[in-house]
């Protein structure tokens, strides 16, 4: 029975700490990007360089 206390804290004690680092990321701004997400699909990634001499 004790066990099961101690799970039941620290499974709080780590929902506690994720609902404040999701909320510092909300006040910090860190979800406001609306403009970029359906337009980075149309841009291309810059091509990758060969690597050793296949030819």
């Amino acid at each position: 029975m004790g066990v099961l206390i101690i799970l039941l804290i620290a499974s709080i004690g780590v929902a506690v700490t994720f609902l404040f680092a999701f909320l510092w990321g909300v006040k910090n701004k860190q979800f406001d990007d609306n403009y970029s997400p359906p337009y980075r699909i149309l841009f291309d990634d810059k091509p990758v360089a060969p690597s050793g001499d296949i030819e």
